[in-house]
Order: structure tokens, then C-alpha cells, then sequence
């Protein structure tokens, strides 16, 4: 089973602070299926630094065992936006055209307008867009067919399994739970910063069930 999105690396986010807790939640994602993890710590202020992060993956790599680790990052679109779109070809996952991307929580509908051409210009550069959580983003929490025109658009949608128990602000269940009746997932990852997120991820996988999930 593939994670796709966890704070694990120790000491870049606001996820793992010491390698200490890295390799406890290296354990508790083991215990609960994971084989393959995608490291993706956050891409955006007051986090980033790009050299840093990698260091810590070379870190982790040389004490995760049979654990398959792959690099990547969970990028904020504003925080693209200052970077510029060229960077792009260095944030996506290590050996693939996976490309993680946050979305404001407090987005409106006219915000999606612009972030629908972010995801073009993705898309032209070959990425394949993997929109993080968007269960917790207002407009859609409002509105879902936002998210299936994002989905109609080519992207895939990442569930954070903290929405088994409300999520990060305790609001994501009910929007989740509609997002899942209409088949708009493709991932169910932990978006693990601590060890119990593995048992959300746990829970959220018992429940629910993705069409095309890449669970393996």
C-alpha cells in the first residue's frame, strides 16, 4: 500500500520533529499496511527549504529498513506562484510526473478560476495533478461540483484520512463522505504528522472504499 502524503521527514515541517519521531511513525505506518511512502513535507512559508528537506529524506532513507521511500512535496499554490511555475520540475514525486497540490482552505468559487489555470499549466509541463484534501476546502465544502470539474479536468483527489474524526478543523466528514458517494477520490492517504494519523488511515480504509484506489 502506497502513502502518498505524510509529514514524516524529521525536522523540515510541522510534522516529525527529530528523526526519533520519524522512525516511530515509520512503525505505526507499517503496522496498518504501508509499504511504499511518499514523503512530501510542506512547500510553503514559513517551512521551505528545499536543500533541508532533501538532506532529511537522505536521512530517513538510510534508516527506513524495507520501508520504499520516494520524495516529494506538498505544494502550496501560493507559494508556486512566488516561486514561479518552472519550479514545478523540481517539487513533483522523485522518478515520477505526480505533482502534490494545496489549495487555499478559504477559497472561493472565483479563486478555483485561477487555480484551474495553474492546473493547465501543470498539465502542459506533464504533470499529473493530485489535489490535496480538498475536503477541506470551503468552496467545495459548499459547492462538490467543483471538485468534479477539477476531477473532469484530469486531476486526481487525495482524501486526508483525519476526516474519519472530523479533520484538521472538524468540519471534513460530512464534505468527505460526499465526495466518496460520487466517486471523485483516488486516494486515501494518511497526511500523517504524528503517529495516531495511521490509525485514521486505518479507519478511513475499513470505511470507505476509492474507485481506481492506488492502495497497492
Amino acid at each position: 500500500m502506497r502513502d502518498i502524503h505524510c509529514h514524516i521527514l524529521p525536522g523540515v515541517d510541522d510534522g516529525a520533529a527529530n528523526l526519533e519521531q520519524s522512525l516511530a511513525m515509520l512503525e505505526a505506518a507499517r503496522a496498518v499496511g504501508v509499504t511504499h511512502m511518499v514523503c512530501t513535507p510542506h512547500c510553503r512559508d514559513p517551512y521551505f527549504d528545499f536543500e533541508k528537506m532533501w538532506e532529511a529524506y537522505r536521512l530517513l532513507c538510510a534508516h527506513a529498513g524495507d520501508m520504499h521511500l520516494q520524495m516529494g512535496f506538498e505544494v502550496n499554490h501560493a507559494k508556486l506562484m512566488d516561486l514561479g511555475i518552472e519550479w514545478a520540475d523540481r517539487l513533483h514525486f522523485e522518478d515520477s510526473n505526480e505533482f502534490l497540490l494545496e489549495l487555499s482552505t478559504r477559497a472561493d468559487s472565483y479563486d478555483f478560476e485561477e487555480y484551474e489555470n495553474t492546473i493547465y499549466d501543470l498539465q502542459c509541463r506533464g504533470c499529473q495533478v493530485i489535489i490535496a484534501h480538498p475536503e477541506r476546502y470551503r468552496a467545495i465544502q459548499k459547492d462538490v461540483s467543483i471538485a468534479k470539474r477539477l476531477v473532469d479536468m484530469g486531476c486526481k483527489l487525495q482524501a486526508s484520512a483525519d476526516f474519519i474524526a472530523g479533520g484538521r478543523f472538524g468540519r471534513e466528514k460530512k464534505p468527505a463522505q460526499r465526495l466518496f458517494e460520487q466517486n471523485l477520490y483516488s486516494f486515501i492517504a494518511s497526511d500523517a504528522h504524528n503517529v495516531g494519523h495511521y490509525d485514521c488511515l486505518a479507519k478511513a480504509r475499513a470505511k470507505f472504499s476509492v474507485r481506481g484506489a492506488h492502495f497497492r
